[in-house]
């Protein structure tokens, strides 16, 4: 038996060895095939002699101005009322509780193009309430407000799903202590529930803002694509491509250096704040 031990563990090793060797491999496959396009933007935009001036023509600013302020707009809106209805979702049940909890979701499984006709059919100056505004002289479609409405839309999930995991996830007799100290469920959701949350809340936002940045076939169909007005630098980098490649790769660097610095700061705030409880 003694003689068998040192061969079982030499075929032990051996197993661990080439199931990590599978690992490092599947790893580097993924990695390439998620940094291979990014690294040929980056790599042919500065190439490009001209990514200067390209990025700084005002066919570039104007759909990076656009996109940020409404990104804005959209994440503040998001926020606002998204915070509420996670604490609801997390901390009520109600008839209808998993019907409001699918319906929350389901922007996130839609085709953005149906969110966007979705829209258009409520919203449009023929549409359920388009046509009462419209009636009233506002007209939201094909607006500024549209790429908003637009962007919150698609973008709500994402931050909803993130702030609900993480109100389920605080001790509810930190809550209970509130209570029996005299807070209102109000003061609790303000003094207990948010600041116990501030990383879900965060991590969600900065999932929000990115999907609102990202947004394409919601704005499109429900804002359509105007320089200046709602041509966000999604739309800005399709429209574009018809007449070269240089205003795409200047836009589309731009948003990679812009989210990846965003990203990455995120995460080392959350690593700093993680250290420093």
């Amino acid at each position: 038996m003694a003689t068998n031990e040192p061969a079982g563990e030499q075929s032990r090793a051996l197993n661990v060895a080439a199931e990590t060797v599978a690992i490092v491999v599947i790893s580097l496959v993924v990695l390439l095939f998620l940094g291979l396009p990014v690294f040929a933007i980056m790599e042919r935009a500065m190439r490009n002699s001209n990514v200067i001036d390209v990025a700084s023509s005002s066919e570039v600013i104007q759909a990076l101005r656009l996109s940020f302020e409404t990104t804005a707009i959209s994440l503040a809106l998001v926020i606002l009322f998204g915070t509420p209805l996670a604490y609801l979702l997390a901390r009520s049940q109600f008839p209808g509780h998993e019907v409001v909890d699918a319906l929350i979701d389901l922007p996130i499984v839609l085709p953005p193009a149906v969110g966007g006709l979705g829209l258009l059919m409520a919203f449009g100056r023929n549409g359920l309430l388009g046509s009462r505004l419209d009636s009233l002289g506002i007209n939201v479609a094909f607006t500024t407000a549209a790429v908003v409405m637009a962007q919150t839309f698609v973008a709500s999930p994402f931050y909803i799903r993130a702030a609900k995991a993480g109100f389920e996830a605080i001790d509810r007799d930190l809550e209970n202590v509130a209570y029996t100290l005299g807070s209102s469920r109000t003061g609790v959701f303000f003094r207990v529930a948010i600041p116990a949350s501030v990383p879900a809340l965060m991590a969600g936002a900065v999932m929000a803002w990115a999907r609102a940045l990202g947004e394409f076939g919601a704005t499109i169909m429900f804002a359509g694509s105007f320089p200046g007005r709602t041509q966000t630098v999604p739309l800005a980098i399709y429209r574009s491509l018809e007449t070269g490649i240089n205003v795409p790769l200047a836009l589309s660097a731009i948003l990679i250096v812009i989210s990846f610095a965003i990203l990455l700061t995120f995460r080392l705030l959350m690593k700093r704040a993680a250290f420093t409880l």
